[in-house]
């Protein structure tokens, strides 16, 4: 089973990108997916998930600015990214959801190698 995100970049503060995860060699339709990030010494948290039946939750820091969405058929889960700011600035990461807390990386068995997005003032 492997993840693979892309889609990052460089962008001005204000501006927008939508990131990518394909999955493949296996079928993530009945898995929650979550995206994480991580900023330059700093651990990795929560972004959001998107869970099979179609619920999604949101870091507060990202709500509002962020939507998740899948397309189940592509084996695909997107990110919309709007309204960026300099703090968004991380590598950004695709996760299967195992168990457990949504906001633990724990709780996720299978990740992506991560996508840098970095914001400029």
């Amino acid at each position: 089973v492997q993840l693979q995100a892309y889609g990052g970049g460089l962008v001005q503060a204000g501006g927008s990108l939508r990131l990518s995860c394909v999955a493949s060699g296996g079928t993530f339709s009945s898995t929650g997916m979550g995206w994480f990030r991580q900023a330059p010494g700093k651990e990795r948290e929560f972004v959001a998930v998107r869970w099979s039946d179609g619920g999604t939750y949101y870091a507060d820091s990202v709500k509002g600015r962020f939507t998740v969405s899948r397309d189940n058929a592509k084996n695909t889960m997107y990110l919309e990214m709007n309204s960026l700011k300099p703090e968004d600035t991380a590598v950004y990461y695709c996760a299967a959801y195992r168990s457990g807390s949504r906001y633990y990386t724990n709780s996720y068995n299978y990740w992506g190698q991560g996508t840098l997005v970095t914001v400029s003032s």
